[in-house]
């Protein structure tokens, strides 16, 4: 297995597969494809909290799992992005992925007000449903 830079690998190369495999990428995989080129895909997808396989598919155009949500984390982390929570006010796309994805922990009040809110027809919330279990609070 090849580990870090390979001779005649530029770091454009991550933009041409994407741009082969998309025909025109949309922005967001350009902004990805780019972020990849200048750091390394590795970096880019612990960012992203995604594996490394993840984002290969993604520029390959061959993922086959929730497009929205990595465009949605790539609109947040690396196009900075920001939508306007009900509960926070402005807050980055990534984040507020981020926040509907944790479980509820009564570990603090501010934990629990983002858990509610996410769960009560937050227009930006990707939660089926509006059903709040596991509350005592």
């Amino acid at each position: 297995m090849n580990r870090g830079p390979q001779i005649g690998r530029s770091a454009g190369d991550h933009l041409t597969k994407a741009s082969i495999a998309w025909g025109n990428p949309p922005e967001w995989i350009v902004a990805l494809a780019e972020a990849c080129g200048r750091s390394s895909q590795s970096a880019v997808a612990k960012q992203l909290d995604y594996s490394p396989a993840t984002i290969s598919q993604v520029l390959s155009n061959n993922y086959r799992g929730d497009l929205g949500r990595i465009e949605e984390m790539v609109r947040g982390a690396l196009l900075a992005e920001t939508i306007i929570c009900p509960a926070l006010g402005e807050l980055a796309r990534n984040s507020c992925l981020d926040w509907q994805g944790k479980p509820y922990a009564a570990t603090s009040s501010h934990r629990v007000q983002m858990y509610r809110a996410c769960r009560s027809n937050c227009p930006h919330s990707r939660i089926s449903g509006t059903q709040t279990q596991g509350e005592d609070a």
